[in-house]
């Protein structure tokens, strides 16, 4: 496996399947506003050169202006160049005809670093020359990961930053592996991280994300450590071992249970009365009873009651009493 392949997967793997992780990012770079449910549509990623196919890492439509994101795992001094040719083809594909003239405009493109040297600029730079002598400045901001700090990140919502936050300490995985108060720091470190990523995802109210992001920075930690079993290990425990329910999944599960229940109640119901229409109308009642109990619960703020009132019938009675049931 050729090193930046992992990278450009999880990258494209974020920007094809959780399009909606880039939005804090673009608003940080580009200073937009844009809500975290804004319509985000995918553009075809490569065009047809010359010499053969060119293969973009994002292009993303977010109203009427084009993003172009590129991810960079080594530092290339070709890139500045690869950005305008990029660039400029998609200034083509959508010019605009007005009249006997043509608008070109540019797309907003940045580049993400995941790796960068002392020599790796703040913006990349191209002196473009036109037939009439002007010069033009072409300038795409370089984003680099390793400035952007774990408090930084969840301050700023930058949740597709995480899966390579790891890679700040490629360089010192045998270090660590070495010395134990290096290695419980790092520990320490992704503990915090993935406790601020639980708070982070149940204010989001999106459960899937969880495991998808822990599933991404475990792949990347797994290849930077992949040499350092010791360090790669433990991130995994620290990041793998503990499943997270989120209160909608818990209510899901317990409303789920209660349905269970209530139908099981009402089937007892039904067969007393001995009649089909005796057992239906037993289990709707039956349900629309347990169903009113726990939202009671929920109000209330005693969840932690529910599944008590879900498995002991003389429990569940007392609560039917207590609200009126």
């Amino acid at each position: 496996m050729r090193d930046n392949t992992i990278f450009d997967d999880v990258f494209r793997t974020m920007m094809e399947k959780m399009t909606f992780l880039v939005v804090p990012l673009i608003n940080d770079v580009f200073h937009t506003s844009y809500p975290a449910d804004v319509e985000i549509v995918q553009l075809r990623n490569e065009y047809q050169r010359v010499d053969g196919e060119i293969i973009t890492d994002s292009r993303l439509l977010i109203g009427n202006r084009i993003y172009h994101i590129e991810c960079q795992s080594t530092d290339d001094t070709t890139m500045a160049v690869r950005m305008i040719e990029y660039d400029f083809a998609t200034a083509v594909e959508f010019a605009r005809k007005q009249g006997r003239r043509y608008r070109m405009e540019f797309p907003r493109s940045c580049v993400l670093y995941l790796r960068n040297s002392r020599n790796t600029p703040d913006f990349l730079e191209v002196d473009v020359v036109f037939p009439d002598g002007g010069c033009h400045l072409y300038r795409v901001p370089a984003i680099k990961v390793e400035n952007y700090t774990k408090d930084k990140i969840f301050e700023k919502s930058l949740l597709m930053l995480l899966p390579f936050y790891i890679m700040r300490y490629e360089k010192r995985g045998h270090e660590m592996s070495e010395n134990p108060q290096l290695f419980q720091e790092l520990l320490n470190e992704y503990e915090v991280i993935r406790s601020k990523l639980e708070v982070e995802i149940i204010e989001s109210g999106r459960s899937e994300l969880f495991s998808d992001l822990i599933g991404l920075i475990t792949r990347i930690s797994d290849h930077i450590f992949r040499n350092e079993e010791k360090v790669r290990k433990g991130i995994g425990e620290i990041m793998g071992g503990h499943v997270l329910e989120l209160e909608s999944e818990k209510r899901a599960r317990l409303m789920a249970e209660a349905k269970e229940q209530a139908e099981a109640l009402g089937r007892e119901q039904g067969m007393a009365q001995g009649m089909a229409q005796g057992m239906a109308q037993g289990m709707a009642q039956g349900e629309e009873r347990l169903s009113v109990l726990i939202n009671r619960l929920i109000l209330d703020d005693r969840g932690n009651e529910i599944q008590k009132v879900v498995t002991d019938k003389e429990m569940r009675e007392a609560m039917y009493r207590e609200y009126q049931l």
